[in-house]
């Protein structure tokens, strides 16, 4: 049962102005989850929004790899009570702030509950919460995942055009579904070859789910191949600012406006670390949708 004192710090917690909360899970590995959320931060930030990315990949953590970022901290240094999340959180590129974790710490993978409660905590002490979170999960179906994709307003699932990653969706829907109550999600397809490829991938994905599932899917946008896209990997940068009139750059600024205006879930009572407990301290099946 929560104590008396964490109870007042989330209640003061939510007092505060809503956060957008979008996590970005994948199935699968490589299906470019990491990318799509680094770069739609990026095309949140461009577009106004003050952005904080969270990497939730607690034990394989590469959101800084990604954006060429050196970190000082982690998320393994607040869970140690060495410092707080402004002082880890890092400045990427057009502003957001990244929250990152650890590579190779098996301990991050699962966390005691007086650890989950320090992270809850350490946000609460946020100087500026941000109007929008987007979280990078880890990849697979784990608990971990699936606590972090109920406990966000919005679930954005990366797909593309390989059988495994199509059958890993599918998996990662039925399983998120029927065990964790999760009933919406966004499907991003990705390293197509247009928007028409794009809309055929979402549509062999969605009559699947249609017919043997009770969901909700929607196509919420494309990412095609792009070799600029993938020189701006290599470089450790966004594609918005390396490469700004590539055909990629353009489809994570179509994305982020479709994001952008989902707004925060009005049913939400709002506030980032109502989130994180919700995804960290609670059951997961006593979570509710996210939509």
């Amino acid at each position: 049962m929560r104590n008396s004192s964490q109870a007042s710090q989330i209640e003061a917690a939510l007092a505060r102005s809503h956060t957008q909360v979008i996590a970005v899970t994948g199935g699968k590995g490589g299906v470019g989850k990491t990318s799509v959320a680094a770069n739609l931060s990026v095309a949140l930030a461009a577009k106004g929004r003050d952005v904080m990315l969270l990497d939730a990949d607690l034990g394989l953590a590469n959101v800084d790899v990604m954006l060429g970022l050196q970190p000082a901290y982690n998320l393994s240094h607040v869970v140690t009570g060495q410092v707080d999340v402004d002082s880890i959180s890092v400045d990427g590129p057009c502003g957001i702030r990244v929250v990152p974790a650890t590579s190779g710490d098996v301990e991050m993978i699962d966390l005691p509950a007086t650890s989950q409660a320090a992270i809850v905590r350490a946000f609460t002490d946020l100087a500026v919460p941000p109007d929008t979170l987007v979280i990078d999960t880890a990849a697979g179906i784990g608990e971990s995942v699936a606590r972090f994709t109920q406990a966000a307003q919005y679930a954005l699932l990366v797909v593309c055009d390989e059988p495994a990653s199509l059958t890993d969706a599918y998996a990662l829907v039925k399983v998120f579904s029927r065990e964790y109550g999760i009933s919406h999600f966004h499907i991003i397809t990705n390293m197509t070859r247009n928007a028409a490829h794009g809309r055929k991938l979402f549509t062999k994905l969605s009559r699947v789910a249609d017919q043997y599932l009770d969901v909700v899917l929607r196509h919420a946008g494309n990412i095609p191949s792009d070799s600029d896209l993938v020189r701006a990997v290599q470089e450790q940068r966004a594609v918005a600012e390396a490469y700004p009139r590539s055909w990629s750059a353009q489809a994570f600024r179509d994305l982020a406006g479709t994001v952008a205006a989902l707004g925060p879930r009005p049913e939400s009572r709002g506030g980032i670390e109502f989130f994180l407990e919700r995804a960290l301290m609670k059951s997961p099946k006593t979570a509710g949708d996210s939509a």
